[in-house]
C-alpha cells in the first residue's frame, strides 16, 4: 500500500514467451513474503503445464496458487481472499476482460496486484486483456527474450506446428512451451497466410 495515499496499485509484467515474466512475478512475490506481506496467487484453470495449483517458471521455480475460472475470475478471487496484501496473477492473457475490473477493485481496496502475461498472440497482435491492464496499471515492465533464429532481442512468440510456423487461422490459444513456441524478433517472426 502506498503510505501517503493508502491506496493499492497494479503492476504488469509482460513480454514474449521465455522472457522471464513468470520468474519476475515469482521474484516479486518472494520479496513481498520476505517483507512480511501476505500473498495470494492465482492461475487460470487452462494452464496446467506446471501442475494444476502452481505458478511455475521455465527454470523450475514454483509457488502454490489457487486455480480460477479464466472467464469469470472475480467471484473466485474475491472468495479466496483472506486479507492478503499482495495478489499475484500469472498467465493473465488466458483470462477474460473481467480480470481488468478485478485488478482495479483489488487495487482500490489497498492491495498490490502483480499481473504477468504475454502481450501479443503468436500472430503479433495484442493479446487481451494485457493491453487493457497495461493501460490502467501504475507500473509496467516489458521483458524481451533472445530470438531463437538470430540472437537479437525478441518481443514476439513464434508458434510452431511440426517445426513450421503456424498459420494465421490457427486457434489463438494453445498451451505449450519449447515444443510449440520460440521467441523471435520482429524480423524473424513468421505468420503463414497461404
Amino acid at each position: 500500500m502506498h503510505a501517503i495515499t493508502n491506496s493499492g496499485w497494479v503492476e504488469v509484467v509482460t513480454g514474449s514467451m521465455f522472457s522471464g515474466k513468470t520468474e519476475e512475478l515469482l521474484r516479486r512475490v518472494r520479496r513481498a513474503e520476505i517483507a512480511g506481506q501476505s500473498v495470494a496467487a492465482f492461475t487460470p484453470a487452462l494452464d496446467d503445464r506446471y501442475g494444476t495449483s502452481t505458478i511455475g517458471s521455465h527454470t523450475g521455480r514454483r509457488i502454490e496458487a489457487r486455480v480460477v475460472d479464466p472467464d469469470e475470475p472475480g467471484p473466485a478471487i474475491h472468495d479466496e481472499l483472506n486479507g492478503e496484501d499482495v495478489i499475484a496473477v500469472d498467465e493473465a492473457n488466458f483470462f477474460s476482460e473481467a480480470l481488468v475490473d478485478v485488478s482495479e477493485e483489488l487495487a482500490a481496496d489497498g492491495r498490490r496486484v502483480i499481473v504477468s502475461g504475454i502481450d501479443q498472440t503468436y500472430r503479433g497482435e495484442p493479446f487481451h486483456p494485457i493491453p487493457e491492464l497495461m493501460a490502467v496499471a501504475e507500473y509496467v515492465d516489458k521483458y524481451q527474450a533472445i530470438c531463437s533464429v538470430c540472437g537479437e532481442p525478441a518481443s514476439r512468440n513464434q508458434r510452431l506446428i511440426e517445426g513450421e510456423p503456424a498459420h494465421y487461422d490457427d486457434p489463438t490459444v494453445m498451451v505449450g512451451a519449447e515444443e510449440s513456441y520460440e521467441a523471435r524478433c520482429r524480423h524473424c517472426h513468421v505468420v503463414r497466410r497461404d
